[in-house]
């Protein structure tokens, strides 16, 4: 098993799908000037969402119909483990690093959704090692993300219950000002036309405000700008909320680096950023959803290709139109091809993310890095329960990419909703973890864990009927 392990592990490294994740991850550090267009990169998420979901459509409409029912169940099993998932990624974020809550809970909102990329990427591999897995796995994706969006909203909405300021600090946290109370506001460079008649009525008491605050720092000022609050100190950092012991800084000045992350957030999201202000009404945040939150996590563009692409697939079956054949040109032989550039791409945003990992601390670099072989191991033997209550074996490729949908974290659906609703959480961290350690694991090393861990589950305790079978055959 461990020759077995170490042979799949070694031709899995060098295969091409990750050969063009390494190039584009070098760009960066190679200071190579390659800027890849974004209009490229949201045209290969598009094609691919609809490819896959397309695929999974057709396979869908050609399932037994004993297996709707297995289908469903599974569904609804995947939703409640990234429930579970995203409250437990609070938890232990709160427990073992040093973020502020805010950024606990839209971190946990992206580890309680998954990653469209890593799933596809795996679909790659293992369409290439010739391992079958269920065909309604791709609705599976799209059911899957909206966990997290709902954990994070949840989380953040009693935050701001409990007095949570407009920065996103909390009352004890460093740099929470009690007169700046949380509002959900434009996008974070459109931020200062969101202010608050209220909150002007306090400008002098905050610019006279003095406090002193851990460590020997003392609060000097404390602005608001752009809708982020600036706080200067002695012998301490500035930053986005202030230089907040849960966390340290986030971006210094929030009409500059602020709005790259808010552009890099939309451009990941495939959405664009609306330079309107006129557009974005500012409304309370204290509501757990709302309309537009609501259509957010609903219809975002990722969940909505999926699912378009599904439905398309779907009734194209059932009408006797089959696009997904062997020899279909666009979807099947131009896939592999078109996700090698898709690669390219997320390696060289995975690497440029990297560098915003320094002032979160080695504890959540580390949690980026373990947390999806703990959630990807348990989602694995949550399957496999499944598959022995129903009293039928799945294939290896189910657990694997059911392994992947647990143990990824999101970079589309949760975006899109972070830029509408919670505007205050850190627009760096997330991806910076989301893509610059757990996707680049997952496509490199996790896959082939999975693989292995998924062979070994089904081997060491095989499903009742498996079992039954194979007694049956050595008679």
């Amino acid at each position: 098993m461990l020759n077995e392990f170490i042979h799949n592990f070694t031709h899995n490294l060098f295969k091409p799908l990750l050969l063009f994740f390494y190039a584009g991850f070098l760009i960066p550090i190679l200071h190579v000037k390659l800027e890849f267009p974004k209009a490229v990169y949201q045209g290969l998420t598009i094609y691919l969402l609809l490819s896959i979901g397309w695929k999974g459509g057709e396979e869908l409409a050609g399932l037994e119909p004993h297996l709707y029912a297995q289908a469903a169940g599974f569904m609804l099993i995947g939703a409640l483990t990234n429930f579970v998932i995203g409250i437990a990624a609070y938890v232990i974020l709160r427990w073992t690093t040093k973020l502020r809550k805010i950024d606990a809970a839209t971190v946990a909102g992206y580890y309680g959704s998954d990653s469209a990329g890593t799933f596809v990427t795996c679909t790659g591999v293992l369409a290439a090692a010739h391992i079958a897995y269920a065909p309604y796995m791709p609705v599976m994706l799209a059911i899957m993300e909206i966990p997290g969006c709902l954990v994070a909203l949840y989380l953040i909405a009693k935050m701001r219950q409990a007095g949570m300021d407009a920065a996103g600090n909390m009352p004890g946290e460093l740099g929470y000002n009690r007169f700046r109370q949380a509002m959900v506001a434009a996008p974070r460079h459109l931020g200062e036309t969101a202010e608050t008649e209220h909150a002007d009525e306090h400008e002098d008491e905050l610019e006279e405000e003095m406090a002193t605050v851990g460590a020997g720092h003392k609060v000097v000022a404390s602005r608001s700008q752009g809708g982020s609050t600036i706080t200067k100190s002695t012998g301490g950092s500035s930053g986005r909320g202030g230089a907040n012991h849960h966390g340290g800084s986030y971006g210094a000045d929030a009409s500059g680096s602020d709005y790259q992350a808010d552009e890099a957030e939309a451009h990941l999201a495939l959405q664009q950023v609306n330079l309107d202000p006129q557009d974005l009404p500012v409304k309370k945040g204290s509501a757990f959803m709302n309309k537009e939150t609501l259509h957010e996590v609903f219809l975002n563009p990722g969940i909505f290709l999926l699912f378009g692409g599904i439905a398309i697939g779907f009734i194209s079956r059932l009408q006797g139109e089959s696009v997904t054949k062997t020899d279909d040109a666009l979807f099947v032989n131009l896939f592999h091809g078109l996700l090698c550039v898709f690669l390219l791409e997320m390696g060289m945003t995975a690497s440029k993310k990297l560098k915003d990992l320094g002032d979160a601390g080695w504890q959540f670099v580390a949690f980026a890095l373990i947390a999806p072989n703990v959630f990807a191991t348990a989602g694995m033997l949550i399957a496999h329960a499944y598959s022995m209550f129903l009293g039928q074996p799945f294939d290896v490729g189910t657990y694997v990419l059911f392994a992947v949908l647990c143990g990824a974290s999101s970079y589309i659906a949760v975006p899109a909703v972070q830029r509408l609703a919670i505007p205050e959480a850190s627009p760096t961290l997330p991806l910076a973890a989301s893509l610059g350690v757990t996707f680049s694991y997952n496509v490199t090393v996790g896959i082939p864990v999975y693989i292995m861990i998924a062979t070994i589950l089904t081997k060491m305790a095989p499903v009742a009927a498996a079992a039954a079978a194979v007694h049956t055959a050595s008679l």
